[in-house]
């Protein structure tokens, strides 16, 4: 396959970008997305340029490093992470354009990299629950019903890539959110921050710069791990209720 990449560069988070056109031959349709950068690469460091900067990692589609817009579709044409995309998805003679995420909150470091530890501090605000120290408790000794393990299990498998926010018009966090809110929510152990962690976590949202979420779906169309939509309705119930019971303590 031979490819012409129209990919974003630019030097650092103060300097301006643009699109830079580059020509790829003889790419393998089996390769991933990040391999046929990969191929780039070697060639600009040969002629002596720099390379494109981008993020990855395990490349196995777990760990939600290697975000990048792909013609105008957050990790690409399929529902899957960049680095599981492979080129068999494209055609000979595709023009491909390659951008960064674009969200206010996940501003550009270089190229294609972009800064996402606004996420980490969502989750600093109220992702972890309370345990005693010490040895570790027996494995039965707090049944989980199977319809909340189920539930967070599917919520658990968020891999916080940003596919949502790079795909919501409004940049908002919202999915991200409520399956970290959510995943914890619906468990007996995490309960003592129940009200506190989505109160926390929202806040930190707003915090960030985040956009508002106004319920287009274009956050669970994109996420490669299938989130679902109704989780932002089950975060916003949880939301409610946890501001009901504030509000009631601070009456009384």
């Amino acid at each position: 396959m031979n490819l012409t990449l129209r990919i974003w560069r630019q030097p650092s988070a103060e300097d301006d970008g643009a699109m830079v056109t580059y020509r790829v031959e003889d790419i393998s349709p089996d390769m991933s997305f990040l391999e046929m950068l990969d191929v780039l690469n070697e060639e600009l460091i040969l002629a002596g340029d720099e390379p494109v900067a981008f993020d990855h990692d395990c490349r196995e589609g777990i760990c939600g490093a290697c975000g990048m817009v792909i013609n105008g579709q957050a990790h690409g044409p399929e529902r899957t992470t960049t680095c599981q995309l492979h080129m068999r998805h494209f055609q000979d003679g595709d023009t491909i354009d390659v951008e960064p995420w674009r969200a206010a909150a996940f501003p550009v470091v270089k190229d294609l990299v972009v800064d996402r530890s606004a996420f980490d501090r969502v989750i600093q605000a109220g992702g972890y629950i309370s345990v005693p120290t010490g040895s570790a408790p027996e494995a039965h000794a707090t049944p989980v019903p199977k319809e909340a393990a189920d539930v967070a299990f599917e919520h658990a498998e968020c891999i916080g890539c940003g596919a949502c926010v790079a795909a919501c018009p409004n940049g908002s966090a919202m999915l991200f959110t409520s399956a970290k809110v959510n995943h914890l929510n619906v468990l007996p152990q995490g309960q003592p921050e129940r009200e506190t962690r989505v109160l926390d976590m929202v806040a930190a949202v707003d915090d960030e710069g985040f956009g508002g979420c106004t319920n287009t779906g274009e956050c669970a169309t994109a996420c490669p791990k299938g989130i679902p939509l109704p989780s932002i309705a089950a975060m916003n119930r949880e939301y409610l209720r946890a501001l009901r019971k504030e509000r009631s303590r601070s009456r009384g």
